[in-house]
């Protein structure tokens, strides 16, 4: 014993108080390892295996327009819209909308190669001296200022306005207008799609001023089903704010600071 330390003996048989007395743990039979095929892991370094495809849509820096789209559409829900704008949010169901398209491609406007075809012939009937009655064709009727002449007159029938016309301000007066002057309107998806249906790229507003004889039944159905859901909740459209709605993080954040309050007025109380 040297002076001053005393040497400890380690490990030793007895167990200390209150420790776990050691088990013998059981063996884990061994993989047998085929020698036919050898393990060769990848290796992901430089002049190394192809690493595995990922989904790098997060990394992907999208075009300056689709940024600008995605950011107006984030912005459209956060900020309150004025029950005029927010109007042409409320569109037309799927099944009204499908029925009223059956309806309206009908009346589709001539193109350019069937009026071509169509003038050549009564050039070569003119040359042949024979007469031919033009009857006016029923047709539908689009451009903005052309419509409105026609509602102002009370000629249309039915008006339908596309929810996603840009500047909005060039439409947001028509559901008034057509509500003043008791004509049926609808709002749906889509200023392509009404462009298609008049040989254009778009179009913001499409009008029927009258439809034939075997449609009539069909129209008067598709017209008071509108009725019901546009012009008649006029009223109701013309109170209700839209917008609004915040992210999933401000969300949470509101809930637990509304939790909070609320623990805080249950302690007060009790």
């Amino acid at each position: 014993m040297i002076e001053g330390f005393s040497f400890r003996r380690f490990g030793s048989d007895a167990p200390k108080k209150g420790g776990k007395v050691l088990t013998q743990t059981k063996k884990k039979p061994e993989k047998v390892v085929n020698p036919l095929f050898e393990k060769r892991p990848k290796q992901f370094g430089i002049g190394g295996a192809l690493p595995p495809k990922r989904d790098l849509h997060r990394f992907v820096k999208w075009p300056h327009v689709v940024r600008i789209q995605r950011k107006r559409r984030i912005l459209k829900q956060r900020l309150k819209v004025p029950p005029a704008l927010n109007q042409f949010s409320k569109t037309l169901d799927k099944n009204l909308a499908t029925s009223l398209f059956k309806m309206v491609l009908k009346y589709r406007p001539e193109d350019k190669a069937a009026k071509k075809e169509r003038l050549l012939k009564r050039a070569q009937s003119e040359a042949e001296g024979k007469t031919i009655e033009v009857k006016k064709p029923i047709v539908l009727k689009y451009g903005l200022n052309h419509i409105t002449y026609l509602i102002e007159q009370n000629k249309a029938q039915l008006v339908v306005i596309a929810h996603d016309v840009d500047p909005i301000e060039l439409v947001v007066w028509l559901p008034a207008l057509c509500r003043k002057m008791e004509i049926p309107y609808c709002i749906v998806k889509g200023k392509s799609r009404l462009g298609a249906i008049v040989h254009k790229k778009t179009a913001a507003v499409l009008c029927l001023t009258t439809v034939k004889n075997e449609d009539k039944l069909e129209f008067s159905k598709i017209l008071e089903a509108i009725k019901a859901s546009f012009n008649d909740k006029y009223d109701e459209y013309r109170k209700k704010w839209g917008g609004g709605i915040m992210g999933s993080k401000s969300q949470a954040k509101t809930k637990a600071k509304e939790k909070v309050l609320a623990k805080e007025a249950a302690q007060r109380m009790s």
